[in-house]
């Protein structure tokens, strides 16, 4: 006897058939069988490879109604497109693909009414359309005549058992060799089949219909994102996720009010592009046999470091990440023609390198008031223009002023003028340092990487041409001093202006060292953008700041970016206090040691102490007490000072900080080295990062948290 059969038989001696005087006789109640039988409500799923594994995901409730209203409006419904996800993806009824924004394999969806449970993740898979009908029917048939035990056999061989509307199993088929071949037998553990898909997963509600504002996320180095090798549309979606939880809890009046909607989260990768030119093959021909797999990584990931600060992958890098964001966005007004919100723009690691970059190198053509112009303060710029005395005055020089008038040398000329020039038109030594290294250094202020053009006269100034599409460049040398070792690349322009810049485990400060920028000029902007936020852990081993480039000269911490359960970590508050005790105990104690030491001194001899004392035993505590909470008053006050110094970044950012450090969790503060990697990685899921994003962006709209944060 097969298992089973004699599963079956242990079966039906443990559910004995109904006795006649039983609730369930459908003779004595009187009742159609038929009238038990209810329609399965069906549920709409789509199949996602993760972990190299096929796992059904079901679309929210909204989108899977949406699919059954178009599946049943007839025939017609073959050619209809209907769009999920909150616009991000098209379901082709038809073809039954599923279609996305970006480059992805189309995904398989299912209508589907019957699941049986995997056997590793437990997780239901559902039945294919055609033979779950089979089961429907099969089981309509088994209620209607109360007729159970119904065995039936999938096209892929397997064997659903259905006992009863509580217990239907499904049992693997395992081939087994006998004399004549191999002839499938069911062995192992059964599994659960389930109807319908209540209580089987968890059903989310659908998204927002409003859009309010739209940012674009680049990758930085290699094809996987976290350290689950994950792709940066999966991190991404993790990043949309954690957003709308935190609207719904820390925005959740705004909601209410119909204020706010959400904040979408598109995308944008250029490795593909990249390594889709043939340099793979031309590294895989000169690299070593030894090792691959580590080199194989190497290849496919570090370095893109290198191919960015090469003049044709670097053109290559920033062609594809300017035009993949005009092309998104174009495409997103499209789908979403209702959509007036702002645009913004975040990049993690050498993302935000490649963004700020282009960020630099944009060009404020659509006349605002706020523009490049009145930021920059360059000697050479259009606006408030020194005259050439006016320069010759601040370097002490105004006696060679009728030498460059003889020659016809304006201030344009002379910045371009070498030291051979100037020494031709007699100008000493001195005076011919002076002026090369002022203009020098004004080149050098002028920000980082302004996009120029070279005049009639030879110099670089300022280009102020009209907005070009998204495949002109601007005709500019990435960098003021190519010669640092910067390499020569062309900026495309954006199609429109992003509003806030967000970087998260940035390098940008350590590129710009390297590059020979040692600082930034405070009145310094982007020409394009209002903002910008330097976000990082603590323990990035990736991430540097921005602000000592600013204000070089004054030494203070980063903001603190407020804990998104609006407190600190414990672990933080432990050790201020813990630190704000010791300071107490330090300043009573300086304080008592003080008070001592002036009564030591008044007096010194014990004659004179015990006339002393006889004279101001009323006085002495009165006066000891005030002093000693004078000394304490001013101590505090100093501390507090010291604590809260008066700090002026510039205009990077609108005049606001820039650099925002994360709280790092307890358990990473026990070991910075063991969670170095796990920190550069570690914001796609962050809720401090997400709710700082948010905070920021709905705040320029005149809406704030529902509760401050601390």
């Amino acid at each position: 006897m097969s298992s089973l059969e004699s599963h079956q038989e242990q079966l039906s001696q443990s559910d004995p058939s109904p006795s006649p005087n039983s609730c369930s006789s459908f003779e004595l109640l009187d009742m159609d069988p038929g009238s038990l039988y209810e329609p399965v409500s069906p549920h709409w799923f789509y199949c996602k490879i993760l972990d190299s594994k096929e796992t059904w995901i079901p679309f929210n409730s909204e989108d899977s109604q949406q699919l059954e209203e178009a599946y049943g409006s007839g025939k017609d419904c073959n050619g209809r497109i209907v769009p999920t996800d909150g616009g991000r993806y098209d379901v082709h009824l038809g073809e039954r693909t599923y279609a996305v924004y970006w480059d992805e394999l189309a995904s398989e969806v299912r209508r589907c009414t019957w699941f049986y449970k995997g056997d590793k993740d437990n997780k239901y898979v559902p039945y294919s359309e055609s033979f779950s009908q089979v089961l429907e029917e099969t089981y309509k048939l088994a209620v209607t005549l109360d007729e159970w035990k119904k065995k039936l056999e999938s096209p892929n061989r397997e064997i659903i058992i259905l006992h009863n509307p509580k217990l239907m199993v499904h049992y693997q088929p395992v081939a087994g060799s006998d004399e004549w071949g191999s002839t499938p037998t069911e062995q192992g553990r059964p599994r659960t089949v389930e109807r319908g898909v209540e209580n089987i997963v968890e059903i989310h509600c659908g998204e927002p219909l409003q859009i309010d504002h739209l940012v674009f996320v680049v990758h930085g180095i290699g094809p996987a994102c976290d350290l689950r090798f994950r792709s940066i549309v999966q991190c991404v979606n993790d990043f949309r996720s954690v957003s709308l939880n935190l609207l719904q809890t820390h925005f959740k009046k705004a909601q209410e009010n119909q204020q706010i909607g959400r904040v979408e989260f598109l995308p944008v990768s250029w490795h593909s592009p990249l390594h889709s030119t043939g340099v793979d093959v031309d590294l895989q021909r000169i690299t070593l046999p030894s090792i691959s797999r580590l080199r194989h990584f190497t290849n496919d990931t570090i370095l893109d470091v290198f191919f960015y600060n090469s003049p044709t992958y670097g053109q290559t890098i920033v062609d594809t990440v300017a035009s993949e964001m005009n092309r998104i966005y174009t495409l997103f007004l499209q789908r979403n023609p209702d959509f007036k919100g702002g645009v913004s723009i975040a990049g993690h690691s050498l993302g935000s390198l490649i963004l700020f970059d282009i960020l630099t190198n944009q060009e404020d053509a659509l006349g605002d008031t706020d523009s490049e112009k009145s930021s920059l303060n360059i000697a050479m710029d259009q606006g408030d223009k020194p005259t050439l005395e006016e320069e010759l005055k601040k370097l002490q020089l105004a006696e060679f002023l009728n030498v460059f008038e003889k020659e016809k040398v304006d201030k344009e000329a002379l910045a371009s003028c070498t030291d051979r020039d100037l020494q031709e038109m007699g100008i000493p030594l001195g005076p011919r340092k002076k002026i090369l290294n002022y203009f020098r250094t004004r080149k050098n202020l002028v920000g980082i990487g302004r996009p120029t053009t070279q005049s009639a006269s030879g110099v670089n100034i300022p280009k102020e041409s009209e907005l070009c599409s998204n495949v002109d460049h601007t005709s500019n040398d990435t960098y003021l001093n190519v010669g640092i070792g910067q390499v020569s690349v062309k900026y495309p322009r954006l199609i429109y202006r992003p509003e806030i810049f967000f970087a998260f485990g940035p390098p940008i400060g350590m590129f710009l060292t390297v590059r020979g920028q040692k600082r930034i000029d405070p009145n310094y902007k982007f020409p394009t953008c209002k903002g910008f936020f330097n976000i990082y852990h603590p323990f990035d081993p990736v991430a540097y700041r921005i602000e000592p480039m600013i204000v070089p000269e004054v030494e203070f911490e980063p903001m603190l970016i407020p804990h998104h359960k609006c407190r600190k970590r414990m672990h933080l508050e432990l050790r201020e206090g813990l630190s704000r005790m010791s300071m107490d105990l330090k300043n009573n104690l300086l304080g008592s040691l003080r008070m001592a030491w002036k009564s030591f001194t008044r007096a010194p001899y014990p004659a004179l102490q015990a006339s002393e004392t006889a004279e101001e035993t009323e006085a002495e505590p009165e006066s000891s007490s005030e002093k000693s909470s004078d000394v304490n008053t001013e101590e505090t006050s100093v501390a507090v000072k010291e604590e809260d110094p008066p700090i002026n970044v510039g205009m990077l950012n609108g005049g606001q900080r820039i650099d925002y450090v994360l709280q790092e969790k307890p358990i990473e503060s026990f070991n910075e080295y063991l969670f170095a990697l796990q920190s550069h990685l570690c914001y796609w899921e962050s809720e401090d990062t997400v709710l700082l994003v948010l905070k920021e962006i709905y705040q320029t709209q005149g809406i704030f948290l529902d509760q401050p944060l601390q």
